[in-house]
């Protein structure tokens, strides 16, 4: 189970848009990811891979301060809020919660709750 300060050092690093960092630092290397009811992805390599490729699709990233956090021995909850820009149109906000197993000082299990309504871009009005 991981303490509240090696938690905290994570929040802080996301905080800080290390991303990748975050992901080399605290993640089991056989870590799983699951985004609502989707498959899981599988493996830090394949975990940092996908991360890099959102972050090639936008020109800036960055997450709010967290302000809801949960420890309760090797579960860890988390309510993130992230700002997505892209080059050209307006800034995605999404927001959701991160429910992680901790195996250890390592996220070994990682899902995500989220409208997937916030990743679609706004329909034009008209």
């Amino acid at each position: 189970m991981p303490s509240r300060e090696r938690v905290l050092a994570f929040v802080a690093m996301v905080e800080q848009a290390e991303y990748v960092e975050a992901l080399e630092q605290f993640y089991h290397p056989q870590a799983s990811m699951q985004d609502n009811q989707q498959e899981p992805r599988r493996g830090l390599e394949r975990l940092i891979a996908d991360e890099r490729a959102t972050m090639a699709r936008f020109q800036t990233m960055r997450t709010e301060p967290v302000t809801d956090l949960l420890i309760d021995g090797d579960k860890v909850m988390i309510r993130w809020k992230f700002v997505f820009s892209p080059a050209d149109g307006a800034p995605v906000v999404m927001e959701e919660i991160a429910l992680q197993r901790w195996d250890g000082e390592r996220i070994a299990e990682e899902r995500f709750f989220y409208d997937p309504r916030q990743t679609r871009p706004p329909a034009a009005s008209g």
